[in-house]
């Protein structure tokens, strides 16, 4: 018996297991990551040949062409065409997905395997031409080893591009340059000169500020009289400031404030000590003197009541003074409320919190809102939390089980141990190092080269200490507050006064105001949305809290105006307030 083998000559494939008879629905995405001419070339070369490529297919249909132009492949979810693309796949419009490579694809290694799995679920086959893999019929792990490569490809070019940014820095030379008010740049030399236009209202600032006017007034007078910032904004307190600490208004230039934490996030963070900074002195023409900008920091300064700024390197860890600062939201426009105090120093005193739109830039820019008196929170939180435990005791069990489990499966400590590790390893193949530099083992140009790069990996790994450590203060805190919770749900389900503790364990955000079904308006309607999902409603809330009334009123007015909610139990659960 003579068996012939009949080779393949597909390298696409109709499906994984050749079952599929009927014409395949293809697709192709492409993507190029700049918008110069030869890169737009190569985009619409591209476009044309998969179109031509599919319709040209008698076993295909053509599902069309997804482009993105002048996108990073880093980031899936900026890249509008992909998204796109995986939701037609989603929605069972598309039966296969052309791509050039892996890279063109996803340069993320985690991104590529999770949207190639994603698709695999729903028998979707991705080809990539140059790799010729065929996601459906091919094993994960060479897709694996040469995404990573992609990723790789990506950092490496980041480390390239940083050394030669570093390197100009060094040379003196501007980098990242994105507009200053009072000052035009010459692209051509690379130089900044006066536009008197914008340096008056730079001057204007600086006149009024050292003269003892704050930031938010001089913004105001800034828009009554018309003029814009750099982008063409109206002037906020926060933009003013950025003009008074601007240390370029002086003739001095700072490079390096801020740096790219990675290539993949692209996270970018004001540089505390992090990575090097270069301070360059008279590097342009002034626009004001700098005995005028000493002293408007002496002002700031005083302002701030003498706080000292960020040790180098460390990063301070944001505290919440109160139990609703950061979680409150405006209904009517989105802004957050701050906390206020009214008829303060009197026996009218009262602490409210207010829409800040409303309170920093007028009442007209969200007039629907009021100021609403924190024990009104407080009191409606505590009947919102008893209805929850009276019929959803669920919910509130479920949540504790995901907490618990999330911090159980991501040990901070094991990464920081493992981190320490490392860094006294590279410390003593630094020592060894110098050591045969000494004894004319190693010669001088490969030692500083070497003890360079052992020098850098060092401060990378106190950089992810540093944030693994403020990390890890985080867990212990959540995991204090889990505890007292499960302790008061254990001893008495009923809140007879607010607890802080349980209130920001379970809460993640709450909304104060808003429209009722009927569409009318209601400023002391309170919304408070759980981390499970759960949602519950307070209407009317002022009026039925006002301490005039006694306490079976307030809750028979409260029973009668509260809506629920039900949710399914979101997957994510997050512990940051903000």
């Amino acid at each position: 018996m003579e068996v012939e083998i009949i080779k393949a000559n597909n390298p696409f494939g109709k499906s994984s297991n050749g079952r599929r008879t009927e014409r395949m629905r293809v697709a192709a995405y492409c993507r190029v990551s700049t918008d110069d001419e030869d890169q737009i070339k190569s985009y619409n070369s591209m476009v044309k040949y998969y179109t031509d490529l599919i319709k040209n297919n008698e076993d295909w249909i053509f599902a069309g062409v997804y482009a993105d132009k002048a996108i990073t492949g880093t980031k899936a979810d900026k890249r509008e065409e992909f998204q796109k693309l995986i939701h037609d796949c989603m929605e069972g419009k598309i039966d296969m997905i052309l791509a050039k490579s892996i890279p063109r694809f996803a340069r993320n290694t985690l991104d590529t395997l999770k949207y190639v799995r994603m698709l695999k679920e729903r028998n979707i086959a991705v080809f990539f031409e140059v790799e010729k893999i065929n996601t459906l019929k091919d094993g994960e792990f060479l897709m694996t080893i040469l995404s990573s490569v992609a990723q790789q490809e990506v950092e490496n070019t980041s480390a390239y591009v940083k050394k030669g940014l570093k390197m100009k820095m060094k040379r003196g030379e501007l980098v990242g340059f994105q507009g200053c008010l009072g000052y035009d740049y010459d692209v051509t030399t690379k130089t900044l000169s006066i536009n008197e236009e914008g340096a008056k209202t730079v001057r204007y600032i600086f006149d009024r500020y050292v003269a003892g006017a704050g930031s938010t007034m001089i913004a105001r007078e800034l828009n009554e009289q018309g003029r814009l910032t750099v982008k063409g904004n109206s002037w906020t307190s926060s933009s003013v400031m950025g003009i008074v600490n601007n240390e370029k208004y002086m003739g001095d230039l700072m490079l390096g404030k801020t740096f790219t934490v990675d290539p993949i996030s692209k996270r970018r963070l004001e540089n505390l000590g992090e990575e090097d900074r270069f301070y360059i002195k008279n590097h342009h023409e002034a626009i004001v003197s700098a005995e005028t900008f000493a002293r408007a920091q002496e002002i700031r300064n005083r302002r701030n009541g003498g706080r000292k700024s960020a040790t180098p390197g460390k990063r301070e860890k944001f505290s919440r003074q109160y139990a609703f600062s950061c979680l409150l939201e405006c209904g009517f426009c989105g802004a957050n409320l701050s906390r206020r105090s009214w008829h303060s120093g009197s026996k009218y005193q009262k602490t409210i919190w207010q829409c800040v739109k409303s309170t920093k830039h007028g009442k007209k820019n969200c007039p629907e809102s009021k100021g609403i008196p924190e024990y009104v929170i407080e009191q409606a939180f505590i009947e919102s939390y008893r209805m929850l435990c009276d019929e959803n005791k669920d919910v509130l069990d479920e949540f504790i089980h995901r907490v618990e489990r999330t911090l159980s499966e991501n040990s901070v400590k094991d990464k920081i141990t493992k981190l320490n590790k490392s860094a006294d390893n590279i410390q003593c193949k630094r020592k060894k190092l110098l050591d045969n530099y000494l004894n004319g083992i190693v010669v001088q140009d490969i030692y500083e080269e070497t003890d360079i790069g052992l020098e850098r990996k060092l401060s990378e790994i106190k950089a992810q200490l540093n944030m693994l450590e403020q990390q890890m203060d985080d867990e212990n805190s959540l995991k204090k507050r889990i505890s007292d919770f499960k302790k008061a749900l254990s001893k008495n389900e009923i809140l007879e006064q607010f607890d802080r503790g349980i209130f920001e364990s379970i809460i993640e955000k709450v909304i104060v105001g808003g429209y009722n079904e009927d569409g009318s308006k209601d400023p002391y309607k309170i919304t408070f949305i759980y981390k499970t999902g759960f949602k519950n409603v307070v209407g009317n809330a002022k009026q039925r809290f006002d301490q005039n009334k006694s306490m079976g009123e307030k809750a028979k007015e409260l029973c009668s105006h509260i809506v629920n909610e039900v949710k399914d139990v979101c997957s994510f659960v997050s512990d940051d307030a903000c």
